[in-house]
């Protein structure tokens, strides 16, 4: 990945979800560019190793460990940040966790899990991040949903579920911050290499339902969410584009539904076809 643009340089940006997938990866271009990075994930040990890498490129990072569905922790996150570089300019908003099942045999327990992360977690980083920045009087937070926010498909619908909430409190935080210098926009992505989407390929349910080598690179995103923030942009797709089936839905929803269902069916009977030994 090039070198982003230097208007980062000595920004102090928090990043969740940063142990793995687009949070790492968005970690180490913001730390490439000159950015102070504060890493925040539940697994201490897989950050403390992700900031050995960013100091090698000479950036100053806080590893700051914390379960985003505890409010306390989240706080406690902003409090170190203050402490260390004495604010936050950017917060990358992107912890978040995909448990696929069809709605008919979902588990209350697996759409709380996701509701927990997805939505409150975000709910609980940007409350803080915006009481951090009114304080400061300046700030951008990003939001990493999906494009699945704008469309529900099974058996991903408790993920769409959790994706349309952020981008309604998404869209909501924005007419609150009217006028405000605090920034705020959403990055819609489709399916990426992380280990989150590859999963899909490890349970029967959802085994070939998304070729894995159609899957964008974690970077496409990461590019996105600097433009995001470089030109305060309000919302984007990954890639451009993307949301083009979202606006069909709204104009033809059941047409939608049938391609939707032909292009799902079509997509597993692809990635069988390209396993091993077919």
């Amino acid at each position: 990945m090039q070198r982003p643009s230097l208007s980062f340089r000595n920004r102090t940006v928090l990043v969740t979800g940063a142990s793995s997938g687009i949070g790492l990866e968005a970690a180490l271009a913001f730390a490439a560019a000159g950015s102070n990075v504060v890493l925040v994930a539940r697994r201490a040990k897989v950050l403390a190793t992700v900031a050995a890498r960013l100091r090698k490129s000479g950036a100053k990072v806080l590893v700051a460990p914390a379960d985003v569905t505890k409010p306390a922790e989240v706080a406690a996150c902003f409090r170190k940040a203050v402490k260390r570089f004495g604010g936050v300019d950017i917060v990358v908003n992107n912890a978040g966790v995909l448990i696929p099942s069809e709605v008919v045999s979902m588990r209350g327990t697996d759409l709380q899990a996701m509701l927990d992360v997805n939505l409150f977690g975000a709910l609980h980083v940007m409350q803080q991040a915006v009481t951090l920045m009114r304080k400061q009087g300046r700030g951008h937070i990003v939001n990493v949903a999906s494009l699945a926010g704008r469309r529900g498909f099974s058996p991903l619908g408790g993920y769409c579920a959790t994706k349309f909430g952020l981008v309604g409190l998404t869209e909501a935080l924005r007419t609150e911050l009217v006028g405000e210098r605090i920034h705020v926009s959403i990055v819609l992505p489709g399916a990426v290499d992380t280990a989150m989407v590859s999963a899909l390929n490890d349970t029967p349910e959802t085994e070939g339902l998304w070729p894995q080598a159609l899957n964008m690179p974690p970077s496409w995103v990461v590019w996105s969410i600097f433009l995001a923030i470089r030109f305060r942009l309000t919302e984007i797709a990954v890639p451009p584009g993307g949301a083009l089936l979202e606006k069909l839905a709204s104009l033809a929803p059941g047409t939608t539904d049938t391609l939707l269902r032909w292009a799902t069916d079509a997509a597993k009977r692809v990635g069988r076809s390209s396993r091993p030994g077919n």
